[in-house]
């Protein structure tokens, strides 16, 4: 307390308020902080029980959804946002784990995917079940399905905005069995 019998310093008090947050601002605070509350709540099982989390565990998910569990690196690198060098550090680590590999393409040796190894799938089968098990026991009773499907949409919506690379190469047939080049960009 200070001497005027406050809770606050003087110069709080003496200072003029700052303007009302906007709803733009609020809505993008929320969902800020809403990001970084569920890393908080969910990353430390996924890294504690299965020794893989955070740009490994996204990396991962990205190989085991698409077709073949296989992706272009530039387009690895674009879904999640890496530089080519991050990307490769990451890699060079998932590899010497044993849970993804790389494989050079065929018809250009410029060109190389980033593949889950059956290792690889083994262990984000038993990670997706678990973080699924997790994030459903979190969200219980928390959203109606409606609800859950209407944030869903909106959140892909403001995620192909701000993110438009996020989900580059993902709706391809498998890349690798397409070969390489112009063929597989397309």
């Amino acid at each position: 307390m200070t001497v005027d019998g406050s809770h606050q310093p003087s110069w709080v008090t003496e200072r003029a308020p700052c303007p009302p947050l906007s709803e733009t601002i609020t809505l993008i605070g929320l969902i800020f902080e809403t990001a970084a509350g569920l890393r908080r709540r969910l990353a430390p099982g996924l890294e504690e029980r299965i020794g893989v989390g955070g740009q490994a565990f996204e990396i991962l998910v990205r190989l085991a959804r698409s077709p073949g569990g296989a992706l272009r690196m530039s387009d690895l690198a674009t879904q999640t946002g890496l530089t080519p060098s991050g990307l490769t550090r990451a890699m060079d680590r998932l590899t010497a784990e044993g849970l993804a590999d790389r494989q050079a393409c065929e018809s250009d040796r410029r060109g190389a995917f980033a593949v889950l190894t059956d290792d690889g799938r083994v262990r984000m089968a038993e990670a997706l079940e678990l973080h699924e098990r997790d994030i459903t026991s979190f969200l219980d009773g928390l959203l109606s399905d409606e609800e859950e499907q209407t944030l869903v949409e909106l959140l892909a919506r403001l995620r192909d905005r701000v993110h438009p690379g996020a989900t580059a190469g993902a709706g391809c047939a498998s890349a690798l069995d397409l070969g390489c080049g112009a063929e597989a960009d397309r």
